[in-house]
């Protein structure tokens, strides 16, 4: 039982570092747009970061699923 909700759980995790690795993508180009407001600009900026912590976050949880699935 432990093995599948681990295996669960990597999944969710997984997803989630997706979800934010393609976020930070997307703020990235934001920050870059030349036609963006310097406002618009800096706020995507911050939140590029943020989710750079969000997916070393979900990648580091998913792979504690992933060995602990694995025992």
């Amino acid at each position: 039982m432990d093995n599948i909700k681990n295996t669960v759980n990597y999944i969710k995790e997984s997803l989630a570092g997706s979800a934010s690795t393609a976020s930070k993508e997307a703020n990235k180009n934001v920050a870059k747009d030349d036609n963006a407001s310097l406002g618009t600009r800096a706020q995507a900026a911050g939140d590029a970061i943020s989710d750079k912590f969000d997916e070393q976050k979900h990648n580091r949880q998913a792979d504690v699923h992933k060995e602990a699935a694995k025992h």
